[in-house]
């Protein structure tokens, strides 16, 4: 039954309650216990609670540049989700397991590859955009595979931009320099805007985003950078940005205050270059589209840019 209203279904309700309940009794985070729950693969976390995606910023200093970094993405231009109801819209995941042929994926970017080989399930979800993301969680090795610009020839054969391969147990990054299936380098598994969480009532990681021009560099997580020129105006890939704390949250509900009060707490990460202030997650029916679209009243002008140093998926929280 498709959810209107962006209310939460009883037994989610009930689910959360009792996570909840667990993490008092055990002295624990609320990031470490609703961070980890990915559906089609339960029995892995989508990085530990320290990764820096699960990290909260909604306490650390703003940069000194933030003005100038948030004028240059753009002031009036509104929040966006690139994602919703429609199957087309989004970037999908699929889960595979041990018994999923391995495939052999030629890569344009070969250096900077992981070579594999990927599972690919013979129904494997690909994004319908221009970028032909596939991404692939093996819930058996809880590893994350992902390709960029992804395609399968006539005789069978795989092909893609570029491939990169994670443990979704341990917190390591690419070697620097290395893009991945994301211009900044990084996985986008960990930065989508997934129904399962809204409905559960809660986003307990940053959110991926894109800016129309980015600068040649970048910043921690961010391991590759695909600017147009040093300028210091320009935001760097890995660059977080959060939701001003002073924005008043009261006439959003549903699914989009649930993404409002993430983007507040744990900000979103610059990982490609794209249109303005675009926020990426999975497509899935039970969006509610209309609700999601009152995400646009939100403009430029109501995040700032977080000075994250020091900031690391091994450094204590804040």
């Amino acid at each position: 039954m498709r959810v209107n209203d962006g209310r939460q279904p009883r037994a989610l309700k009930v689910k959360v309650a009792l996570c909840l309940a667990v993490v008092a009794i055990l002295g624990g985070t609320v990031e470490g216990a609703l961070a980890k729950s990915l559906p089609g693969a339960s029995g892995c976390p989508v990085f530990p609670a320290s990764n820096i995606w699960n990290r909260p910023v909604d306490q650390l200093p703003v940069r000194a540049d933030s003005a100038t970094l948030i004028a240059s993405i753009g002031l009036g231009n509104g929040l966006h989700p690139d994602f919703g109801s429609y199957s087309g819209y989004g970037i999908p995941y699929s889960i595979a397991n041990h018994l999923t042929p391995k495939k052999t994926v030629t890569f344009q970017y070969r250096s900077e590859s992981d070579k594999g080989p990927y599972p690919i399930p013979a129904k494997v979800k690909r994004e319908a955009g221009s970028d032909h993301h596939i991404l692939i969680v093996d819930k058996d090795a809880c590893k994350l595979y992902e390709l960029f610009a992804a395609s399968k020839s006539a005789s069978g054969r795989w092909s893609a931009g570029s491939g990169a391969i994670w443990n979704l147990r341990l917190n390591r990054l690419r070697p620097d320099g290395w893009t991945s299936a994301d211009a900044a380098g990084l996985p986008i598994l960990p930065g989508l805007a997934r129904y399962d969480e809204v409905a559960a009532g809660v986003i307990a990681h940053a959110l991926r985003f894109t800016a129309p021009t980015t600068r040649s560099a970048h910043i921690y997580p961010a391991r590759h950078d695909a600017g147009d020129g040093p300028d210091p105006a320009l935001p760097p890939m890995g660059l977080r940005v959060r939701l001003k704390a002073s924005v008043d949250l009261s006439a959003f509900s549903g699914q989009a205050k649930v993404v409002l009060v993430a983007l507040q707490r744990y900000g979103m990460i610059l990982a490609d270059n794209g249109s303005p202030w675009y926020i990426t997650g999975a497509p899935d029916p039970h969006w509610n589209d209309d609700n999601l679209h009152g995400l646009g009243q939100i403009t430029g002008d109501m995040f700032e840019a977080v000075d994250t140093t020091g900031l690391t998926s091994s450094s204590p929280y804040p």
